[in-house]
């Protein structure tokens, strides 16, 4: 069983994670991308699923022209866990 992250783990771990949004109502981080075009941000969703493949954690997210919005929360959890923070984390990586 996947844990969700305590009040104090989560707090944490959104310190580090400066450009993702809580969303209280869903215990989830939420963010959104946007490109130069279409092109780029389907790249980058490809990075992004082959990441979240190899990890076994797939995120919720929409695309629309040049913007990516990405909700990740853990369902086996019932909220946020560590999962997503360490997906977030990588996902920053490919962009920052």
């Amino acid at each position: 069983m996947i844990e969700p992250l305590s009040e104090a783990e989560r707090a944490e771990a959104l310190d580090g994670l400066p450009d993702w949004d809580y969303d209280d109502g869903r215990d989830a981080i939420r963010r959104r991308f946007t490109f130069d075009d279409f092109a780029e941000a389907f790249a980058f969703m490809t990075q992004v699923a082959l990441m979240a493949e190899k990890a076994d954690h797939h995120p919720e997210w929409a695309n629309v022209y040049n913007r990516v919005d990405i909700l990740l929360t853990t369902h086996d959890a019932g909220g946020l866990s560590a999962r997503d923070i360490d997906l977030a984390t990588a996902i920053d990586a490919i962009v920052d």
